[in-house]
């Protein structure tokens, strides 16, 4: 195989890689119930005048599925950690104790599940998308090289198309396997 072609092929292969790591990122977010540490992984504190990610600036742990503990490593902080994560409109409500901020993930109600469920296929599509884009980005690639033969381009095209296919299976199973666990009570 000509190495413009195994070039075209292995960038397409790291941008799909991409929009499949972009997905399961985004699916972190989409909370299915179980307290997780990193439901509050957007939330952004005031640390003595800049913005700093909550955790380089507490200890976030999950005691229990319902329940998000937050330990500020400095006590001065638990007011505006509490007020960050209310600012943040995750629809949690923070409890300070004087020692740790305590939230209490509440279950999901069926409609809030079918609402993470859409969520979900609609960042499944987002991801989708990307795929497509890579691909079409090395379809150009291959139709603008010179110094290949038809043959070759066509072969490569079908190679390219090959590995779409089995990346939008792949979204398709991670979006199979985030819809259970959304929909599970």
């Amino acid at each position: 195989m000509n190495e413009d072609i195994q070039f075209i092929i292995d960038s397409t292969k790291e941008a799909m890689d991409a929009a499949v790591k972009h997905l399961e990122k985004q699916f972190v977010n989409i909370r299915a119930g179980k307290a997780s540490p990193a439901m509050l992984g957007s939330v952004m504190v005031d640390y003595y005048g800049s913005q700093t990610p909550l955790s380089q600036v507490a200890n976030v742990n999950t005691p229990d599925g319902r329940t998000i503990t937050v330990q500020p490593w400095e006590k001065n902080m638990l007011h505006e950690i509490e007020k960050a994560i209310m600012i943040a409109n995750l629809g949690f409500n923070p409890m300070n104790n004087g020692d740790t901020i305590i939230i209490n993930v509440p279950p999901l109600t069926e409609e809030r599940r079918r609402d993470l469920a859409k969520q979900a296929k609609a960042e499944a599509e987002d991801g989708k998308i990307g795929v497509r884009n890579a691909r079409k980005e090395a379809n150009n690639e291959i139709k603008k090289s010179d110094d290949i033969s038809e043959d070759a381009k066509k072969n490569a095209e079908v190679d390219v198309q090959t590995l779409t296919d089995a990346y939008v299976k792949k979204i398709d199973d991670i979006l199979a396997v985030k819809e259970k666990e959304i929909m599970t009570v």
